[in-house]
């Protein structure tokens, strides 16, 4: 729904980096039975190899190709959100520093290449933006993390917050994590209002969904956490989806 409410002209470009990051994130997730790390590996190659001959017979590399070289993204963003999917293949717990780099790569860097995007060649504007982009980023993350605490703890065997022991998990711990995210959520949408018109209301939609997500993980006890995954109703996301073209219309942001 949020890229949906993007200007036309930038879905496919944004639909090209989710693509992309998208395999990368399913290779060292869900391609078990399978040797990840040369798959991933490959991957990274193909990629790199994609974006410097601007052609690939990858469908998903040749769209995120004409994406990185149209709007200028550099490489480094993407080595940097490369190097934390390595980091999922072999690292099951996190401490504070390993963290920052992992949310680095794994989220903020990709709220870069959609900015690199939105501001359509206005490097100003970027460097303007650059910081509210990657507190948007992990802002979702974190996000991410506490919904998925079942998932990747019991299945994949990971514990991304250093120094809380997950199977004793209790309201302190809890409530300083939503501290983090919360600071992350203000300082995002001080960038959201800044952003051109084309993108404002397509990432201020997914910015409402994420926080209403985050207040609904907010108000579950710890044990609940652990054991189901949080979630938003498909009417409700149409609900939060009005709300947000209203708040955007009236101004009321």
């Amino acid at each position: 729904l949020g890229i949906y409410m993007l200007n036309k002209r930038l879905h496919v470009p944004i639909y090209s980096i989710y693509g992309f990051v998208r395999i990368a994130d399913e290779i060292v997730d869900s391609f078990h039975g399978f040797k990840k790390a040369q798959l991933l590996e490959k991957f990274s190659e193909d990629t790199f190899q994609a974006i410097e001959d601007r052609i690939s017979t990858n469908p998903v590399l040749h769209a995120f190709q004409l994406t990185v070289n149209k709007y200028a993204i550099e490489r480094e963003l993407v080595e940097t959100f490369l190097q934390s999917m390595h980091m999922d293949l072999d690292k099951s717990n996190y401490d504070a520093g390993e963290l920052d780099q992992y949310i680095l790569g794994s989220a903020e860097v990709v709220g870069l290449m959609c900015l690199r995007v939105f501001v359509n060649g206005d490097d100003n504007l970027y460097q303007q933006l650059k910081h509210p982009a990657m507190k948007l980023g992990s802002a979702f993350q974190k996000v991410n993390f506490l919904r998925d605490l079942q998932a990747d703890f019991e299945d994949l065997g990971r514990s991304y917050f250093p120094d809380v022991d997950l199977t004793k998990l209790g309201e302190a711990d809890k409530a300083r994590i939503e501290e983090e995210i919360q600071s992350d959520f203000e300082e995002a949408l001080v960038g959201i209002k800044q952003l051109p018109a084309t993108a404002r209301l397509g990432v201020y939609t997914a910015y409402v969904y994420y926080l209403q997500l985050f207040r609904k993980i907010r108000r579950t006890c710890p044990s609940r956490i652990m054991t189901s995954r949080i979630r938003i109703s498909n009417p409700r996301k149409l609900f939060l989806l009005l709300k947000s073209y209203l708040q955007l219309n009236l101004k009321l942001i």
